[in-house]
């Protein structure tokens, strides 16, 4: 089975790493991943050298089983496994990443050892970095401890991670719990369910809601809100209806993400339904929740009782407003949307930059050009609102929309949005509506230039070309759709093997070696060593094992580099079904060793893992200065003399 990362992967065979295994072990291969490999252009198909400095950065093992298969086995009904093996620089990562593949392939067992931290109390620095404002700071000092600090602790570093929205640092916290064996009481299991909620991570957030003992009315909103967010809003709905079955008092909450729920979804009766419960529940003078249900009956056409919400609000603010406007607007009654917004500004009231979005989308919808231009200008010189893409974007639509191509292509050039891919993209569905094929090459050009993976501008353009019967340059669109590997589908892969690349589709059967290529991408155990440098780490073996069902065994950093923190293996610790904890030793001493020491001359060339040039020091060793450096070597020298 193909993964959808191996288009970006390469693969090479090394003789290095057979020697590190008795001749009875598995075949393995090693994946090296480009960065960003999917983001250059144009032609990015083309083959790389084998030891480009880019693709140095990732080691991948992988192992099939010993068992022959006559016959292509079916998709695995069982989730796999992750085993991660974190630890600093020259604990031995390596080589026990390779010790449990060959144990994983062999049907063997292994047992991680999971290392508990020291019991030193950081709770005091961690609190006090946390409410100056350094947050970052705290979170880097308690993943370089093994210490377990209090649950209160844990809670406020959660909390202000899922307040200022940095939920990538929230899961470094959660993986220090795993590491030092922190065991999580309910509240803490509903910090992270909401930290996982937010993040999109919905699979986590619904591990730690099945978990919980007692399901809060707080966790049953973060798991709808987190639904509703990732454009799954019946799933959204059907735990509401499961929450409302089993007793649950819904709130304002609840009701926003229903109400949103049903307004992507035109479920009209759904809507009116939970609207009488808010009713019953005595909930009617948020301002939110009055704004999404709003929104959920005009986007359900019924604008007499989206008017009425609004006139039985109590609280008629800023919000309030921009959703009726916006309301109207949607239903193409632009009149009665500048009524209001004259009215709104008769009351008192400032519109804001949502407000006047709303204005120019439904100026844009009318072809009010002139009245358009009009509060454009009013939005900068009156209020001081400076706008944004949206704005610029609303405009080019709005002339786009009246005939008037060539102002809309100068007010781009003009604007300082014009290396923002909104506004052309507006400009290209304008000159397909009125047949401007010398705008639509310039505008598709550009557009392309910044954004030349979306496969539906290619569509578009194609589409227009054919409807003025322009078939040389329909078939060159999808020759450059060819050409760029942009498909609507799934595309290509790309594997390298024995430093010969090939190239093969989704379903294509058409090369040579089409059954010993699939049968070696059918593995059973894949390795990935320096898991520091693979930016896509949990993405990738969230999907290889809970849906293809492989046993995925990282080994990486559980630390700084240079004091640049990596993320990458402590963002997958939540997912492991076990965590072994390594350690390295001073070679100069003997004691724990979190840091490294340059052996040779400053000019030589660094190699990652290099243990020729580096050696692993304890604090009181990591001290700058020729001194200790040549104190070092001096040692190492009479090392090698008495060996």
């Amino acid at each position: 089975m193909l993964y959808p990362s191996l288009p970006k992967m390469k693969s090479l065979i090394s003789p290095k790493t057979f020697s590190l295994l008795p001749k009875s072990s598995p075949s393995f291969q090693f994946y090296f991943r480009r960065p960003f490999f999917l983001h250059k252009t144009p032609n990015f198909l083309s083959p790389l050298p084998p030891f480009s400095p880019m693709l140095r950065t990732l080691r991948c093992y992988a192992s099939s089983s010993h068992q022959t298969q006559q016959h292509p086995s079916p998709p695995p009904s069982s989730s796999g496994e992750i085993h991660v093996i974190v630890g600093p620089m020259f604990a031995g990562k390596t080589t026990s990443l390779l010790r449990r593949i060959q144990s994983e392939c062999s049907n063997g067992s292994f047992q991680a050892a999971q290392v508990k931290s020291s019991s030193l109390v950081l709770d005091k620095t961690l609190k006090d970095l946390c409410y100056s404002g350094r947050l970052m700071e705290a979170i880097g000092l308690l993943c370089r401890s093994e210490a377990i600090v209090d649950w209160h602790t844990y809670s406020l570093l959660l909390q202000e991670c899922i307040h200022g929205g940095t939920y990538e640092w929230g899961k470094l916290i959660h993986a220090h719990m795993v590491i030092v064996g922190f065991t999580l009481n309910e509240y803490l299991k509903t910090k992270l369910l909401i930290l996982y909620s937010k993040a999109g991570k919905l699979g986590t957030a619904c591990i730690l809601f099945d978990e919980l003992l007692e399901k809060s009315l707080i966790s049953w909103n973060a798991m709808i809100a987190g639904y509703v967010q990732k454009s799954m809003e019946d799933v959204g709905l059907s735990l509401y209806h499961k929450m409302r079955h089993i007793g649950v008092t819904p709130d304002q909450f609840t009701f926003s993400s229903v109400f949103r729920a049903c307004a992507s979804l035109a479920m009209l009766e759904q809507g009116r339904q939970a609207h009488g419960v808010m009713v019953k529940c005595g909930i009617g003078k948020n301002v939110v929740v009055n704004s999404a249900l709003m929104d959920m009956y005009f986007k359900c056409s019924c604008l007499t009782d989206g008017h009425q919400v609004f006139v039985k609000s109590s609280d008629k603010n800023v919000i309030t407003w921009t959703a009726l406007m916006s309301g109207y607007g949607h239903n193409g009654r632009t009149g009665e949307v500048l009524d209001l917004f004259d009215k709104m500004i008769k009351e008192g009231l400032r519109p804001n930059y949502v407000t006047f979005l709303a204005v120019l989308s439904a100026c844009s919808h009318r072809g009010l050009v002139d009245e358009g231009w009009k509060y454009f200008l009013l939005m900068k010189n009156d209020y001081g609102i400076q706008p944004h893409k949206k704005h610029y974007a609303a405009m080019v639509d709005l002339l786009g929309r009246a005939g008037r191509l060539e102002e809309a292509y100068n007010f781009i050039n003009s604007s300082p949005c014009k290396e923002n891919s909104v506004v052309w993209g507006s400009l290209l569905g304008a000159c397909r509506l009125h047949g401007n094929v010398k705008l639509l090459k310039l505008s598709a050009m550009k557009f392309f230039e910044l954004e030349p993976e979306n496969a539906g501008k290619y569509v578009v353009l194609s589409h227009t070309f054919a409807s003025h019967a322009m078939w040389e340059n329909v078939a060159e669109v999808w020759g450059l759709m060819r050409d760029f590997g942009v498909k609507k589908d799934p595309g290509y892969s790309r594997i390298e093997l024995q430093k010969e690349v090939h190239f093969f589709y989704k379903s294509d059967n058409t090369h040579k070696d089409t059954k010993d290529i699939y049968e070696m991408l059918k593995l059973d155990v894949i390795g990935i060593d320096e898991a520091q440098f693979f930016e896509d780490l949990y993405d990738f073996c969230q999907k290889a094992a809970d849906h293809d069902g492989k046993t995925i065994i990282v080994a990486g950093l559980d630390g700084d580099y240079l004091r640049r923190s990596f993320g990458s293996v402590l963002s997958i610790i939540p997912l492991a079904d076990s965590v072994t904890k390594l350690t390295a030793r001073c070679e100069l001493c003997g004691k724990p060793a979190s840091f490294t020491l340059r052996k040779t001359d400053e000019k030589q060339t660094e190699l990652i893992g290099g243990a020729e040039v580096y050696m692993p020091v304890c604090r009181q060793h990591f001290v700058s200065g020729q001194v200790v450096i040549e104190a070092a070597r001096s040692f190492l020298q009479q090392k090698v003399q008495c060996g």
